[in-house]
């Protein structure tokens, strides 16, 4: 599968327009007092695409999605989205057209598995508290409305035939992929996961792997973070690497793979005056 992109083949050797920014992170930094997480951190994605962030442990990736999504308000920088400069409020940004996973499972484990999707569509609904009380006709069309758009959205993960089952009883995999159903309930254009393949088996993360291709051809961009290099590499059309804080590099498969300090953050430099073979010993 390719990005869908607005750009047209090269002609004469000239370069093809690129799809237009969804997200864009312009020297973002995230200071906890004296330690700084996220340091001048630039990063854009595009409609269509997908994009991985990857770093090791601590490296601050996931700051960097909080500051994307306004759990956290950057120290310094801007993160617009589709050219308008985001809120610093979780909730407006969602209504914006961003949602998110997020690395430990964050579900409403004694509700149904349609009950966790249908919160997502709180963003989307505009009755109030006086039509909840009510319980008027448009009250119960919307209703009727969520309740639809949520089991699309199982059928779509696959999830359709659990609708009643409670969220704490599914399987851990298929707990992952409640909780994209329920990002996508609110009907984003930018999707952030936040290792969405963390504890799952080969088979399971296979099936995560193709569901972000579904959602990918759907016209919705992403943004993942993921520690399963073969699942990264596999999925995004490229991969920025995270390391302390900063971003060391950005692009395809071969750019990163073949980058000296990619090397040297995930297996360690060997000490100065040593060879590597040395420092194996």
């Amino acid at each position: 599968m390719t990005a869908m992109t607005t750009d047209t083949a090269p002609v004469g050797g000239a370069s093809a327009p690129l799809a237009e920014p969804v997200l864009e992170a312009s020297g973002v930094v995230m200071r906890f007092g004296g330690l700084t997480a996220v340091n001048k951190v630039d990063l854009t994605v595009r409609q269509g695409e997908i994009v991985g962030l990857i770093g090791p442990n601590g490296a601050g990736k996931t700051t960097f999605f909080n500051c994307l999504t306004g759990l956290y308000v950057p120290t310094e920088g801007t993160v617009t989205y589709k050219g308008r400069v985001l809120p610093p409020r979780p909730h407006l940004v969602t209504e914006a057209g961003i949602a998110r996973t997020f690395q430990n499972i964050r579900l409403f484990s004694n509700m149904t598995v349609l009950e966790n999707v249908l919160v997502g569509r709180h963003t989307r609904t505009k009755e109030g508290l006086f039509s909840a009380i009510l319980r008027g006709p448009s009250y119960r069309r919307a209703e009727q409305e969520s309740r639809d758009r949520a089991m699309e959205l199982l059928e779509f993960c696959g999830l359709a035939a659990k609708a009643e089952h409670l969220a704490r009883n599914l399987p851990y995999g298929e707990q992952r992929k409640l909780e994209i159903a329920r990002a996508l309930a609110s009907e984003p254009g930018l999707l952030l996961l936040d290792e969405p393949t963390a504890g799952m088996n080969p088979q399971e993360t296979r099936a995560a792997e193709e569901l972000v291709f579904a959602i990918r051809d759907l016209g919705i961009a992403i943004l993942v973070i993921e520690h399963d290099m073969k699942f990264i590499f596999n999925l995004c059309d490229r991969t920025a690497v995270l390391v302390q804080g900063q971003k060391i590099v950005e692009g395809d498969r071969e750019t990163v793979q073949n980058d000296e300090r990619v090397v040297t953050a995930y297996l360690g430099a060997p000490l100065e005056g040593t060879t590597a073979t040395e420092a194996d010993q």
